[in-house]
């Protein structure tokens, strides 16, 4: 029961250990618990070092220069960083507040120049554990990484996890996000019991399937336009060992790819490919196919078994600075997409579970390799039925492009949750692009085919698609656009997103 992780409790909700965060920023965050009692009018009377954090996090004139993970858009913000869920209702007197976790949103869906951002990283304290159930409650800036740091080692896992780790709760909570296990398990939805949320006339209901269970749903991919989560209750995986069984399958097109996946869903829960954007033609859609499982402690090898619950420490590799843009070109993409054909062809029998699942977080900043004008993550889902012959078209648009797409991965999906969540039963594939001349007018022309092709994009990652696409891609806006009449009728939770794609006023 609760004595059981009482430690880890212990770190988080007495001691407000900050061990997740640089020295600099456990300075600050004391700074603000301190400066919340401040008040301006003592400004004067702090330190000079002590008066930056102030400004910087307090002060009600205080702006930031935000983006999501992609550096793009980049706008000014205020800010604000509660200490405490109480805290947080003085700030929702106008149209335009969102929340905001750890910024790996790709696109704007957590900042807004016309109004406020609260910054919940603060609220990161667990709250309850239930060792027999494995049903953690937490604050809602609790992150995936401080989850598995400090229930790994007692057995636990996330449910459902992303590609990084480097995620709030409450983040996963707006996007509703997936990996690479959807088809079996779910989004995170399928993981949280219920949760709190602050709602626009600054009250505090609890949903869940149950209660509110059309708030509940409506939150899920509804990217923090209905409240402020607060707190939540989710559900870890019991797991004997951080390790992942793997294999990795060669394909030599796209029609072998799909075959691929379907033959192993029964043996393999969890499966992702890597394939080549540049091929074309009877060699479209090669690359690798990777599917693994939970690893045993039997299935470990001898060196490996002392520790089988082992973590990792936080990666030293951070690339210090924006790569000029020199460095995207088509040969170093050929070099790119050469390299992890390799990599991915001659993986490791047995994976640990950084590598597993967060391959690129092992690369502090990887995104300033993109340059200083960002880039943009597109992903986008069709139907499972004639998946390939929708594909196909989508693919060879992007490869013929010349915009020097990076990093694409494809994934099967499973069956529809929630109302904004981006998954449905089908395969979803997701490619990286430069900021660059000429993308938002290939983007725009994709999400015509993706909508042809009855497929739609991923608004979590989102950062060009149109009020008019969306109204073609999403079956379920318009109930999710009554719930929010309902629950926030003034727009009081607002993004740039949201009003890009006319979600808000």
């Amino acid at each position: 029961m609760l004595a059981a992780c009482q430690p880890a409790l212990e770190r988080r909700a007495a001691s407000g250990d900050r061990r997740h965060r640089g020295d600099a920023e456990t300075r600050e965050a004391e700074l603000f618990r301190t400066f919340t009692q401040v008040g301006d009018d003592r400004v004067g009377q702090l330190f000079p070092w002590q008066r930056v954090a102030f400004l910087h996090y307090h002060h009600p004139m205080a702006r930031q220069n935000l983006s999501g993970w992609g550096n793009y858009p980049r706008v000014d913000c205020e800010v604000r960083r509660p200490g405490a869920p109480g805290e947080i209702s003085r700030w929702l007197g106008s149209a335009g507040v969102i929340a905001r976790g750890l910024g790996r949103s790709y696109g704007d869906q957590a900042i807004s120049e016309r109004g406020l951002v609260l910054d919940l990283t603060g609220l990161d304290r667990y709250l309850d554990f239930d060792e027999e159930t494995g049903l953690l409650t937490c604050e809602a800036g609790v992150s995936l990484r401080q989850i598995i740091d400090d229930f790994a080692p007692r057995g636990f896992f996330p449910l459902v996890t992303p590609g990084t780790k480097f995620v709030t709760v409450g983040g996963c909570i707006a996007n509703d996000v997936h990996g690479k296990a959807h088809h079996v398990d779910g989004c995170f939805s399928s993981c949280v019991e219920s949760f709190t949320t602050l709602l626009a006339d600054g009250s505090v209901v609890r949903a869940s399937r149950d209660d509110h269970a059309d708030l509940f749903w409506a939150s899920f991919g509804g990217l923090g336009l209905l409240g402020v989560v607060l707190t939540a209750t989710i559900r870890l995986r019991r797991v004997e060992t951080t390790f992942f069984q793997q294999e990795a399958i060669e394909v030599g097109d796209l029609d072998e790819l799909l075959a691929a996946f379907d033959e192993v869903d029964a043996r393999f829960p969890y499966s992702v490919a890597w394939i080549d954007p540049l091929a074309t033609g009877d060699r479209q859609g090669r690359g690798v196919l990777t599917v693994g499982d939970h690893a045993s402690l039997d299935d470990l090898p001898p060196r490996k078994r002392g520790k089988p619950l082992r973590v990792s420490p936080p990666s030293p590799v951070v690339v210090p600075f924006e790569l000029p843009e020199l460095a995207l070109n088509p040969l170093t993409l050929r070099l790119l997409n050469l390299v992890i054909h390799q990599v991915q062809a001659r993986g490791a029998a047995i994976a640990h579970y950084e590598k597993f699942f967060y391959p690129l977080d092992a690369i502090g900043e990887w995104k300033r390799g993109y340059g200083r004008r960002g880039f943009t993550q597109y992903q986008f889902v069709v139907p499972l039925e004639d998946g390939a012959a929708r594909m196909r078209p989508i693919l060879d648009r992007i490869a013929g492009s010349g915009l020097l797409p990076f990093l694409n991965v494809l994934k099967k999906l499973g069956p529809e949750q929630g109302m904004l969540s981006f998954p449905r039963e089908g395969y979803t594939f997701a490619i990286d692009f430069p900021i660059q001349p000429g993308l938002a007018e290939l983007l725009g022309e994709l999400d015509e085919m993706v909508i042809a092709a009855e497929g739609r994009v991923y608004l979590g990652k989102d950062a060009f698609t149109t009020p008019e696409a969306l109204e073609r891609m999403y079956p379920k806006l318009g109930q999710w656009r009554a719930i929010k009449a309902k629950y926030d009728p003034d727009d009081v939770f607002a993004s740039h997103l949201s009003r890009r794609v006319g979600l808000t006023g």
